[in-house]
């Protein structure tokens, strides 16, 4: 069995009003990222981020949730290590934290939203592109389905 490849730091995000809470649909509201709204909606979410009484840019988990919060969000998808980011934003105030946040994940969003949109536009094309990998997935499901139903004892799929 595979194991699974989780980057330990940003295995949970956390929410951008409750920072001592993991991102999540059941919490909802302001302080949650959907991949599907408006690029402007987030940005927006993201300016609101909470933030503390501070000025200093820096991780730190427990004096600092929300900056490092937002550290994390800047290094996961950025690419540049929190130690980077926090000498790049020495002396600089929350407003350009949140402002890089914004855009860089804008620009990760924006490609996919628009992807999902487009098919959502087009039921046809949709409904294609899930035939074509059901097509592709179906002999290789197959050929795990006969080994399971071998080892089990049942008889195989009639279809």
């Amino acid at each position: 069995v595979p194991e699974a490849y989780i980057v330990k730091g940003t295995a949970k995000i956390l929410d951008l009003q409750l920072p001592d809470k993991q991102m999540s649909k059941s919490i909802g509201g302001q302080g949650v990222l959907w991949l599907l709204d408006d690029p402007q909606v987030n940005a927006k979410k993201i300016r609101s981020a909470v933030t503390d009484g501070e000025t200093e840019i820096r991780y730190d988990l427990t004096a600092k949730p929300g900056v490092t919060n937002l550290l994390t969000i800047l290094s996961a998808l950025g690419g540049d290590s929190i130690e980077t980011l926090e000498k790049d934003f020495a002396g600089r105030g929350y407003g350009d934290l949140k402002a890089a946040v914004s855009e860089v994940f804008v620009a990760m969003a924006t490609p996919y939203r628009e992807r999902v949109l487009a098919y959502l536009e087009q039921p046809a094309e949709l409904d294609e592109a899930l035939a074509t990998g059901a097509s592709k997935a179906r002999p290789i499901a197959a050929e795990t389905l006969a080994a399971v139903y071998d080892r089990v004892g049942f008889l195989p799929a009639t279809r």
